[in-house]
């Protein structure tokens, strides 16, 4: 069933710390994802179940392909934006993997093209491909997905242009906090949509989960392990009517 826009669409963003148990992650996952049922869209912070636990990289990709049944079984007509470490049996690499799950479907995946040097990614994780990072559509609405670190990249912008929502799953870090916080509602106000950021709440990192929209007006709370939202397609069709960016 195509979702109609006339009406508003709940989003939920989980803002939650990773514990060192991926067991525990994954339950506490299903257990928000429960409690949150009349959301049509939920996201997930970057590689929340596992962290970056590159020690033991193989357990991380081992337990992703197990999470993702387990969520494939739960979703029904909510869409569930998440990122997993996984495994590419073909080259022997890892990868970040964002996937989208609907109807019980991975219906979109796309791996992480623009990986952090700082954080030593690109020696664990092999690079996704930038023709990848496209406009893909979901019961009728657009979406588009960057990776954390793919946020700063302008051309990677201009790649989701005319998408209703851009969704970030992030592990961005708290000496960049405003960074973040900056680039994701210039990305909102530039491609004249929805924006949302999920963001780890984990010590070091920045937090600033967010439900942005075309005008830049935000909803977000630091304290929050839930931020919840509602968004009006209207905004985006007055707001591309308004300023016409041709």
């Amino acid at each position: 069933m195509i979702f109609n826009k006339k009406q508003r669409l709940k989003a939920t963003i989980l803002q939650l710390r990773s514990n060192d148990s991926y067991e525990y992650n994954l339950e506490r996952l299903i257990d928000f994802i429960r409690a949150n049922q009349n959301s049509k869209v939920i996201v997930v912070p970057e590689v929340y179940l596992t962290k970056y636990d590159y020690d033991n990289i193989n357990n991380m990709a081992s337990f992703g392909k197990k999470a993702l049944k387990a969520l494939k079984k739960i979703i029904d007509n909510q869409i569930l934006v998440i990122t997993i470490i996984l495994k590419d049996k073909k080259s022997n690499s890892f990868t970040n993997r964002a996937v989208v799950i609907h109807n019980h479907k991975i219906v979109h995946k796309q791996d992480k093209y623009k990986l952090f040097k700082l954080g030593k990614e690109h020696k664990y994780l092999k690079a996704g491909k930038k023709n990848k990072i496209i406009p893909f559509e979901v019961d009728g609405i657009r979406f588009g997905i960057l990776i954390c670190f793919e946020l700063r990249f302008k051309e990677l912008w201009k790649a989701l242009e005319g998408v209703d929502i851009i969704v970030i799953p992030a592990r961005w870090g708290i000496m960049r906090k405003e960074h973040l916080e900056i680039l994701s509602k210039a990305l909102a106000i530039i491609n004249q949509c929805f924006v949302l950021v999920a963001n780890s709440k984990d010590e070091d990192m920045a937090s600033s989960s967010a439900i942005i929209s075309p005008s830049g007006e935000s909803i977000f709370d630091d304290n929050s392990e839930v931020i919840v939202g509602n968004i009006d397609f209207k905004e985006i069709k007055k707001m591309r009517r308004y300023i016409v960016m041709d």
